[in-house]
């Protein structure tokens, strides 16, 4: 419930792209948590329909859930004018719709990069542009969007993957410098190993290295990033712009 919350969001409108799943979802659920209407997004709709009931049910506040694919701009466009007719504000953006696919360079097929960039790249310019049409009605909002460490440091196998979330940290950047002096912030979180479906295919190996490489000698939780996500699209951070914040229990040191 909302009482008592950290970064009480009574109210305001938010949308999580990829809210289904791993750092989606528990971002859709902690902010549901602080009162937040949510908006959950993703590209199937029984899912986006389900995940959007168990939520509700879970923090007697309405959480609803609209299905689109974020690499499709004019979906994305139609989206968010549905979303804003439906509640009459967008207040705040988690631009967390992303995949993964990795590849050694020699590997590295022509569709991978073109579907690497088409979600993660254009997807998130798509969400951040019809979010902040909507947000310059009334001259506030905040944005988060989800970059990388793999997008800062690179990562063996993950060239294209890192090229697309070092895109994204600069989309947040450059957005910030446009979008501020319209009262509309924006910030980026670049999670490090957390402990979802997208790293399901890593060998036991590597994990257990990137574990011994991290400071706080654990995976992260989705929660962990959801928190950060939460405080940045409060007023807690309402000085707060054109940052990218590692959460990555010091796994880049």
């Amino acid at each position: 419930m909302a009482d008592g919350t950290p970064g009480n969001l009574a109210g305001r409108v938010v949308v999580v792209t990829g809210g289904t799943r791993g750092i989606g979802r528990a971002t859709s659920d902690l902010l549901a948590q602080a009162g937040a209407v949510v908006v959950v997004t993703g590209r199937d709709e029984v899912r986006v329909k389900t995940v959007a009931a168990e939520l509700s049910e879970a923090n007697g506040v309405p959480v609803t859930g609209v299905a689109f694919d974020v690499a499709d701009f004019d979906a994305v466009g139609a989206a968010f004018k549905a979303i804003a007719a439906q509640h009459g504000r967008i207040d705040g953006l988690v631009a967390n719709a992303g995949i993964l696919d990795d590849a050694l360079i020699g590997m590295i097929r022509p569709g991978l990069v073109e579907r690497l960039l088409a979600t993660n790249v254009a997807g998130t310019i798509a969400t951040v542009q019809a979010a902040a049409r909507v947000m310059m009605r009334k001259g506030s909002g905040s944005i988060v969007v989800l970059a990388s460490i793999v997008g800062e440091n690179g990562g063996v196998g993950q060239t294209a993957y890192a090229a697309s979330k070092a895109a994204v940290a600069t989309v947040a950047r450059s957005a910030a410098k446009e979008l501020g002096p319209r009262g509309i912030r924006v910030n980026a979180v670049a999670p490090g190993l957390i402990d979802t479906e997208m790293i399901a295919h890593l060998p036991k190996t590597l994990v257990e290295e990137r574990i011994t490489d991290t400071a706080l000698r654990r995976l992260g939780d989705p929660a962990d990033v959801a928190r950060v996500i939460r405080f940045l699209i409060s007023d807690e951070a309402r000085f707060v712009t054109g940052q990218v914040l590692g959460v990555d229990g010091g796994l880049v040191l």
